[in-house]
């Protein structure tokens, strides 16, 4: 009972004009004494009431951590944006996955056993249907990051909070907690990488990205079942108004009964107001930063993050590249006067040079290009259609087509399903911006595809096999 009178103690001196504890004695006490017979155990409670009279240095409520702002109700703020953007970033992460067709075996990672995703055909339209969703999963999931890391530092004393649990249930509830922050940072951390195509890491990204995600939203639903009631509570104990009208004079410690309140404040150094507006500044930034490169426009200018840079050739053919001729190791003598299209599934081959194909019917499209790291791109296209295409091999009512490369690396080659072959606005591009596609882009022709990703829409074709079934 000691202790729980000593804890009604710093409660009432949070709550008056000073921020300090009455006595630095009461505080030493109550921050290194166990905690007395009033504490709830759960069972085996002999078991928990042992580990916490063990308490190691530096763990437990200590005087290290003592910034007046950290409280239930700045953490349920944090929290509470969190959950606006991350289901979002969720939702927009699986759908791109589906994008991909994992029923093609074309999707990474391919087997992924009992995690996989109901198959279903992805649409062409809209159009910019797959910029949106890349779009909105990378850009937010830049953007919440300094929300991530400001959450992250509102709970800080909680990782250090002794004993670790006191029943089953809350040790079940902080082992969700390891895996929902540890798999937020993991999936953080390996995404950035990717966007630089940095693979620091020495593992599949795919993989490790796809199963990190399905750890981390298990772990997520399960944090917010528990902790949705008290975010609740604590969003309602303060006014986001009156905070935001408190100068850093006049901010106090939350008078109320959280591991995260300090017990023994330090005078404030910033307020609450001044704390939300710099987490949402630097979401801003970022946004600033990075959301040119999926809106395009004259914003493009400011994307100062775009991984691919901001500049790749002259005249119309000055936009994204991901992989470069050089890079692919496409050579002249594969795309010159020798190069020929074959189509495949019908009755025989057919073989078009470049020359035929301009000679047959043109058809001109603006449809972005999107890529998984974030960036889109729309221009004007032109080629023959692939219902064409499919109509001059024998087969007019393809279910799908397999699209070939000259570059022979992991992305040479594409299945498209049959809405992707058989929209009007599927091309074999010849052109762009009313010029021959440049030898990075794909010259002499490449796939382009509403809603397709960018990374099937296949680049230097050299064979299509349109298959009936």
């Amino acid at each position: 009972m000691q202790a729980a009178a000593v804890r009604s103690l710093c409660l009432s001196s949070m709550a008056n004009s000073s921020p300090r504890p009455s006595s630095s004695r009461e505080v030493d006490r109550f921050a290194t004494e166990p905690p007395g017979e009033d504490v709830e155990y759960g069972f085996p409670a002999a078991f928990w009431r042992a580990v916490g009279k063990r308490r190691p240095p530096g763990l437990g409520r200590t005087r290290a951590w003592r910034s007046p702002l950290r409280g239930p109700w700045l953490t349920s703020i944090f929290g509470a944006v969190l959950l606006a953007m991350l289901p979002v970033v969720i939702l927009t992460g699986l759908l791109d996955y589906i994008a991909y067709g994992p029923q093609f075996r074309q999707a990474f990672p391919v087997d992924v056993g009992w995690m996989h995703l109901p198959f279903f055909d992805w649409p062409t339209r809209p159009s910019w249907l797959f910029r949106l969703t890349e779009g909105l999963h990378v850009g937010l999931g830049l953007v919440m990051i300094p929300v991530v890391l400001a959450k992250l530092w509102s709970v800080v004393p909680k990782l250090f909070a002794w004993p670790p649990s006191r029943s089953i249930a809350q040790l079940l509830e902080r082992l969700s907690l390891l895996l929902l922050v540890g798999g937020i940072l993991f999936e953080i951390a390996t995404g950035v990488l990717n966007i630089q195509y940095d693979y620091i890491f020495g593992f599949s990204f795919y993989r490790a990205h796809y199963v990190g995600a399905w750890v981390f939203i298990g772990a997520f639903v399960s944090h917010v079942v528990i902790k949705l009631p008290k975010m609740v509570r604590a969003l309602r104990s303060r006014s986001l108004r009156v905070e935001l009208r408190t100068t850093r004079a006049d901010t106090r410690p939350e008078v109320v009964d959280s591991d995260l309140v300090p017990i023994a404040p330090a005078p404030a150094t910033i307020s609450r107001r001044g704390a939300i507006g710099l987490v949402g500044g630097g979401a801003l930034l970022v946004a600033v930063l990075t959301a040119g490169q999926t809106i395009g426009g004259f914003t493009r200018s400011w994307a100062l993050l775009l991984p691919r840079g901001r500049s790749y050739g002259d005249g119309p053919n000055d936009f994204q590249v991901n992989k470069t001729a050089v890079a692919a190791q496409i050579t002249a003598r594969d795309t010159g006067p020798a190069w020929r299209l074959t189509l495949l599934g019908g009755p025989r081959p057919v073989q078009l040079d470049r020359t035929q194909l301009r000679a047959m019917r043109q058809h001109a499209a603006t449809l972005p290009i999107a890529c998984v790291e974030g960036w889109s791109a729309t221009q004007d296209w032109s080629g023959v259609r692939l219902r064409d295409l499919a109509a001059a091999a024998g087969v007019p009512a393809p279910e799908s087509a397999m699209v070939e490369s000259i570059d022979t690396g992991s992305f040479g080659r594409a299945t498209l399903q049959a809405n992707q072959v058989l929209d009007p606005d599927a091309l074999l591009a010849l052109r762009v911006n009313g010029t021959d596609l440049s030898l990075d882009h794909g010259f002499p022709a490449r796939v382009i595809v509403p809603a397709l990703p960018g990374v099937h829409c296949t680049k230097w074709v050299r064979s299509i096999e349109f298959r009936s079934r």
